[in-house]
């Protein structure tokens, strides 16, 4: 199926939409070298919204607030997923890939037993916007080997309803629609809205999925609450709720997340994310002795 159009669009009719449980404003902060970032899922949520463990919303059209980009850094036991709005920022990892991302581009890394990488800007003025995901991975997947790939904004599925919304599928399903990825235990949805003004638009949710929506443009009503821009609503888990309805009197843009819980212990040290704290202390130890890059090597050269 080509990317770029769908023939047939199946309707998610959804009968009882969730509710807005909380609105979360989010927090202000510098990562990487110095980067500007609003981060919205933050820690002390990530058991109410397991298994997503951070999600953080980036844009300016002031250099200095990107220019110095993410040198290189670790993880270890979770996926990270980049979703670049505007810009372009150069990918390099331990395990040799290599990648530009772009508008419309998505990048999705395992980092599994571990990687080191970095995320640099290609670009020295305008602006520079999008999303960065941390998905978090079942116990028995936390020392997998890595994986990567991009999707450049071409790959990614999308559809367009008769009221005009424009929907890119960048992971699960929507209305009949297959996104770029799927990840069997987690089962995440991910999707990029566009709602003309007026607008209306249903999405089918799992009952056991955690659900939150974050709005970069405009406003959307959701169960009659209002939700603005630059604001994260989780959604509640209601009993009998099949889904989401929003609908947009202006013009918006949202991203829409759901994923199953894993309801396993979460131990986080900056970027590692295990079960436990002596994982953890492991995962330290292998980094300062060098090990997460060589293993990362290793299964490259494997691979190749």
């Amino acid at each position: 199926m080509d990317a770029t159009t769908v023939a047939t669009v199946r309707n998610d009719q959804v009968l009882q939409g969730r509710e807005v449980e909380r609105i979360v404003h989010g927090q202000p902060v510098m990562d990487g070298a110095g980067v500007k970032i609003n981060r919205v899922l933050t820690q002390p949520l990530q058991r109410r919204l397991d298994p997503f463990l951070m999600l953080d919303a980036f844009g300016s059209d002031q250099a200095n607030d990107y220019i110095a980009g993410f040198p290189s850094h670790p993880h270890r036991g979770f996926e990270t997923v980049s979703y670049m709005l505007s810009g372009r920022m150069r990918h390099k990892d331990s395990a040799g890939n290599e990648g530009l991302l772009s508008g419309g581009g998505v990048q999705w890394m395992t980092a599994g037993r571990g990687v080191i990488h970095s995320e640099m800007p290609e670009q020295e003025e305008g602006l520079m916007e999008g999303f960065q995901l941390w998905l978090n991975l079942p116990a028995r997947d936390k020392l997998r080997a890595p994986w990567y790939r991009d999707f450049d904004a071409t790959q990614i599925p999308r559809f367009r309803t008769e009221q005009g919304v424009a929907v890119k599928v960048i992971a699960g399903a929507s209305h009949g629609v297959d996104g770029a990825v799927r990840r069997e235990v987690t089962e995440p949805i991910y999707l990029d809205i566009e709602l003309p003004a007026g607008a209306s638009f249903s999405q089918a949710l799992p009952a056991g999925h955690n659900a939150f929506l974050y709005v970069y443009r405009g406003e959307v009503a959701v169960g009659g609450k209002a939700v603005a821009a630059g604001r994260m609503a989780i959604l509640a888990n209601t009993a009998g709720a099949d889904g989401v309805l929003l609908r947009a009197e202006a013009a918006t843009k949202l991203i829409l997340i759901a994923g199953r819980p894993l309801g396993e212990p979460i131990a986080q040290y900056g970027p590692f994310v295990m079960n436990t704290q002596a994982e953890l202390a492991q995962a330290v130890e292998d980094f300062r002795a060098g090990r997460l890059g060589e293993e990362a090597q290793q299964t490259a050269a494997a691979q190749h």
